[in-house]
């Protein structure tokens, strides 16, 4: 199945549109929007997009696949990415991890079996003076312990 931006994004892409000097330029703002509304960037919604800017799919997939925040594959209704350059790493991202591997049995690039979790190890999140960081979804989580971090995840629905 085609995929098709429901009504409230077509107005918000066209809200996009408007901003920008050509439809080129709208290519990030316009990523963002489909992957906050298809949960994930596949190859239809990459497709869609250029079709929607007018631009070869190359296009659309170059830019897609070079910025680590756009996802290319399917992930946990929460996604969690764990810094893991060297300020987290110092402050203990490596036992953050540890402990989400053991508390939902997963690999780092994995989803847990309900499809609720994934997680990521990733470089910088630019937020080395709150180090460790993990980034839930579009919410960064700083100054982590094990502890701070089960507080946050226990209140996901």
């Amino acid at each position: 199945m085609k995929p098709v931006f429901n009504e409230s994004a077509e107005k918000e892409f066209k809200d996009i549109i408007s901003r920008y000097p050509n439809k080129r330029a709208a290519m990030l703002p316009t990523l963002h929007l489909a992957q906050r509304e298809f949960g994930w960037l596949s190859r239809e919604v990459m497709g869609y997009v250029g079709e929607l800017l007018e631009l070869p799919f190359s296009d659309v997939y170059d830019a897609a696949s070079f910025y680590t925040m756009f996802k290319l594959k399917p992930t946990g209704k929460y996604h969690l990415q764990v810094c893991h350059t060297l300020s987290c790493a110092l402050r203990g991202a490596g036992e953050i991890c540890k402990h989400l591997h053991q508390k939902y049995g997963i690999e780092s690039g994995e989803t847990s079996a309900d499809g609720k979790f994934s997680v990521l190890k990733v470089e910088c999140l630019g937020a080395c003076g709150t180090a460790p960081v993990v980034q839930i979804n579009d919410d960064y989580h700083e100054d982590l312990t094990i502890d701070k971090l089960d507080a946050v995840l226990d209140k996901l629905d």
